[in-house]
């Protein structure tokens, strides 16, 4: 992998992430890539990246979680055309914002009840997209006063499963179920419902049917003991646009009130090649799953998204045009899959995206 290399190389001798870990399986072999530090020249803490540093994946939850709700689809605990209202009655008889910028109770009712494929797709009316006020309209200041954490990871709401539901569902929705693509909110949305019809918490139902099957070790929602010196220091940018150590109040270091299926998981890169990798082998899913999963279900004008671009959306992940999926997590980590070469790639940075982050996600992208 040495052009990969010069090219991830490249980007950290630039400045744009102090280190990173990246890794690329294909036919049986995984070839893995370690560069650089978890901290910027004269950080405090500063310690050289390692192959089995623990990075917070933030939005790369999403398909994890998806992964656990695909596997309740699979024993018949959970259909895709049922109603959510029996196992989240706080959803039922929504009422639907006739402006998706307007006030809270200029509201329509909704024409049908939200369903399992609804969440999953990411189309029961529920998230943000960049062109329908976010964060500023009254729907989101709204959330925000409620503690909903809708959107950054960081602060993470404070509120248990049960009473975020709760508070969620005093909202309208900013869509009709099945109407259009908002990003994020149904993923945390996903997780309460896997939770429930799990009959247990959501880490432990993730644990069960995706993480201990696969021997993810690595992967939780919070690190403690000794690990939490394994997990990488986190970046974002200043005013000025400069890296600066990013304040999350020690959010992953002890168990989370709010186990949040949009972004709460920590891994490392073995964990999540081998998510992706039996994912694409028909070993955590059957394969007519999986292929459901990496279909893209949206539907004409559902495309367009400011977030998604050209791409679209299966059931927990995007999907692009040539048949490629995976996502991407807001602290500088991406996932692709493509099946045609039968490649996974995965990098984990852990700054906040930035155009640098971009444009090394980029290089990482074209050159595998």
């Amino acid at each position: 992998m040495t052009d990969l290399y010069a090219t991830l190389a490249e980007h950290v001798e630039r400045g744009a992430v102090p280190g990173l870990v990246a890794a690329v399986a294909r036919g049986g072999v995984t070839e893995v890539e370690v560069l650089g530090s978890t901290g910027y020249p004269g950080a405090q803490g500063a310690r050289p990246m390692t192959r089995d540093t623990l990075f917070r994946i933030t939005s790369m939850t999403k398909p994890v979680v998806a992964a656990a709700a695909l596997s309740l689809v699979e024993d018949g605990t959970l259909g895709l055309d049922d109603a959510v209202d029996d196992l989240l009655p706080e959803l039922a008889d929504r009422r639907v914002l006739r402006d998706p910028q307007g006030p809270l109770d200029d509201t329509v009712a909704a024409e049908r009840p939200i369903t399992v494929e609804d969440v999953l797709s990411f189309r029961a009316g529920l998230g943000f997209d960049l062109d329908v006020g976010f964060p500023t309209s009254p729907l989101f200041a709204a959330a925000a006063e409620l503690g909903l954490a809708i959107g950054p990871p960081v602060p993470p709401s404070p509120h248990s499963p049960d009473d975020w539901l709760r508070r969620l569902g005093t909202l309208p929705l900013l869509a009709q179920p099945g109407a259009r693509w908002l990003y994020d909110t149904c993923a945390d949305v996903l997780g309460v419902l896997v939770a429930r019809a799990g009959g247990a918490t959501l880490p432990d139902v993730l644990a069960e049917r995706v993480l201990t099957p696969l021997g993810m070790s690595d992967t939780a929602f919070h690190v403690e003991g000794a690990d939490v010196d394994r997990l990488a220091a986190g970046w974002t940018d200043g005013p000025d646009g400069t890296p600066v150590p990013l304040q999350d109040g020690g959010a992953w270091t002890r168990p989370p009130a709010f186990p949040s299926g949009s972004a709460g998981l920590v891994s490392t890169v073995d964990d999540y090649v081998r998510f992706a990798t039996a994912l694409a082998a028909g070993e955590l899913l059957a394969p007519a799953t999986v292929a459901r999963m990496v279909t893209d279900r949206l539907t004409g004008p559902q495309h367009g998204s400011v977030l998604l671009g050209d791409r679209g959306w299966g059931l927990g992940l995007a999907v692009d045009p040539g048949g490629r999926y995976g996502w991407d997590g807001g602290f500088g980590t991406t996932w692709l899959t493509d099946p045609g070469s039968g490649t996974v790639a995965v990098l984990l940075t852990q700054r906040t995206f930035s155009g640098p982050v971009f444009e090394l996600i980029s290089a990482f992208r074209a050159a595998v």
